[in-house]
């Protein structure tokens, strides 16, 4: 029974409803990887998860648009400790990505420790008790509200979940509010809505629009995408896998680990795409997007120059698609490159060759608002008050910057996962979130001894630290493409600081992660003897690039062949049989 095990291994349960070890926001894939880690690395399980919405996934729940789907491999785009044999496509949809992630939550029993409608307004920190103090609310209308419609829970750990995909964000376009029709953002879909013969106008162009375009197009009257600046768009060269192959992964591990470090490889080259627009790499993509445009969109060369950049690859996040530009050749599809002038009750005016307003349609059914998150405020809407009354917005007035992009100045015992600084624009995101989630779960082990001793501990990364980090990432940043000045994207503030990318590969953010050094921080409370008698905790981190040769593949896979045959043929003996019988 929970209640026989010693503390912080037994659950929080009705008499410590509003304290717990570690209070995790958010239950997507960062969230749900974080409390797993728990579990298996620091034996905790006195941690709650809060969860604004119904259900756990995070992006994968929210973003339900017709055509959603992720731009990464499937093979690489599950937890390395839970490797998914059974994507029925080499680019998995979000269907089935919810399915997985829904799975690996009932595995791991981690549903027990979610509160679902429930959302963080604030968090303050207790200097004295060493704890957060979290103001939470559940959503109006559900059964918890009747009862907990707002409380408090303290904590010896906070972790931000919430990522940087999290909140909508509307385009600031005069005469939004006043459109008559039915408006929606592609990350609050509503499928209740039928789009057959409706006219339709897609407000943005980049992947998500991408996505949407060519499934509404297939039942649309007409579809209007209105473009603010063009991407590259490489070809995606989505397939099926199929039952066999399907097989061959689950029952021979090593091919389908061999077949992940191929790709993780593959996706480590590619940094140099969209990182140097001077390099091999990126002139590639150069040549794929406009040899894919003039095949796809043959003889038109006024569309190939509105829809060709003129910044480097990387500056926006390239999109990975087949049928973009196939759709835009559609009778019922028109690309609009002028700018929007404002927003009507019944349709949109853009900016016309005189300078004056144009009205170019009338009577939209639909506004598709595919235009993006509010990516540079990371922990929005929650405010955070960390020692002696700092304010994370204070902390962060000039743009968000974390230590590692996991912890912050003046936040004790306070991490985040998919923070500043640690996007990718050209490799799974998971590999970066495995990182931080192990690290976290070295900063909340001596927290948590300190507290199983009846003492306290807090930890924030020094500033000097902090400063230096970001020095150094910001360098390298600046002369990147997410720097080329042709472009503007959401990996930058209005000042133009890099906030949301990461500087190098995977593997470099990998093998920076892969030991705590305490004394990067500042440790206060009376259980700081911990940190002092090990300074320095070694981690590790999880290696899956290529690392063993072909040969040796190819002899594994033929052990793990020779294992399931066995096991089939003692499955299917008269020897097993009589076991059972006796």
């Amino acid at each position: 029974m929970a209640g026989d095990k010693p503390w912080p291994e037994v659950p929080v349960g009705n008499a410590n409803h509003a304290n717990t070890a570690v209070l995790i926001v958010g239950a997507g894939i960062s969230g749900l990887c974080t409390a797993i880690d728990l579990v298996k690395r620091n034996n905790c399980r006195n941690f709650v998860i809060v969860e604004k919405s119904s259900g756990v996934g995070g992006t994968w729940y929210d973003n339900k648009y017709p055509g959603c789907c992720c731009d990464v491999w499937s093979a690489l785009y599950s937890l390395s400790f839970e490797q998914n044999s059974d994507w029925t496509r080499e680019y998995p949809g979000q269907e089935e990505i919810l399915s997985y992630l829904i799975g690996v939550a009932q595995k791991y029993k981690i549903y027990e420790h979610v509160r679902f409608n429930t959302s963080v307004e604030e968090a303050t920190w207790d200097g004295e008790a060493k704890k957060w103090r979290v103001q939470v609310s559940t959503s109006k209308g559900s059964k918890d509200a009747e009862f907990n419609p707002q409380y408090e829970i303290k904590t010896d750990f906070l972790v931000s979940a919430v990522g940087q995909l999290n909140q909508p964000k509307w385009p600031e376009i005069d005469g939004i509010d006043d459109f008559a029709g039915k408006k929606m953002h592609s990350a609050r879909w509503d499928w209740s809505y039928d789009l057959k013969d409706k006219k339709i106008a897609i407000l943005g162009n980049g992947c998500t629009a991408a996505q949407i375009a060519p499934e509404i197009v297939k039942v649309a009257k007409h579809v209007t995408i209105h473009q603010r600046t063009p991407n590259w768009v490489i070809p995606r060269l989505d397939t099926a896998v199929s039952p066999f192959m399907r097989s061959v992964y689950k029952y021979v591990p090593p091919i389908r680990q061999r077949k992940r470090a191929v790709m993780m490889d593959f996706r480590e080259c590619f940094y140099a795409a969209v990182t140097d627009g001077s390099s091999p790499f990126a002139e590639e993509i150069r040549r794929q997007s406009l040899e894919m445009m003039h095949s796809q969109l043959p003889d038109q060369p006024e569309l190939w120059e509105k829809l060709t950049p003129k910044y480097n690859p990387g500056c926006k996040r390239v999109i990975i698609s087949d049928d973009y530009y196939p759709t835009l050749a559609l009778p019922n599809v028109t690309l609009e490159t002028r700018p929007i002038s404002h927003i009507t009750s019944k349709g949109v005016s853009v900016v016309g060759a005189g300078g004056e307003p144009e009205t170019i349609e009338e009577d939209y059914d639909l506004l598709v608002c595919a235009t993006g998150f509010k990516t540079t405020q990371f922990m929005h809407p929650i405010q955070l008050t960390g020692k002696n009354g700092t304010k994370l917005s204070d902390v962060w007035h000039k743009g968000a910057q974390a230590y590692y992009g996991t912890c912050v100045e003046a936040m004790p015992n306070f991490g985040m996962l998919y923070g500043p600084n640690t996007n990718l624009g050209h490799n799974s995101i998971i590999l970066m979130i495995e990182a931080q989630s192990r690290y976290i779960s070295g900063l909340i082990a001596p927290v948590l001894d300190a507290r199983r001793a009846g003492k306290a501990l807090s930890l924030s990364p020094k500033p000097s630290k902090v400063a230096a980090y970001n020095a150094r990432i910001q360098e390298v940043l600046q002369k990147s493409s997410f720097n080329d000045p042709s472009c503007n994207s959401w990996y930058k503030n209005e000042a133009g600081m890099i906030t949301n990318n990461w500087s190098g590969t995977v593997i470099e953010y990998q093998e920076q992660l892969s030991k705590v050094n305490f004394e990067d921080y500042e440790a206060e409370g009376n259980g700081i003897e911990i940190v002092k008698r090990k300074p320095v905790v070694t981690l590790g981190r999880v290696r899956e690039e290529t690392v063993v040769s072909d040969r040796f593949i190819a002899a594994m896979s033929v052990l793990s062949v020779g294992a399931v045959a066995a096991g089939w043929v003692l499955r299917n003996s008269g020897y097993l049989r009589g076991l059972r019988v006796r």
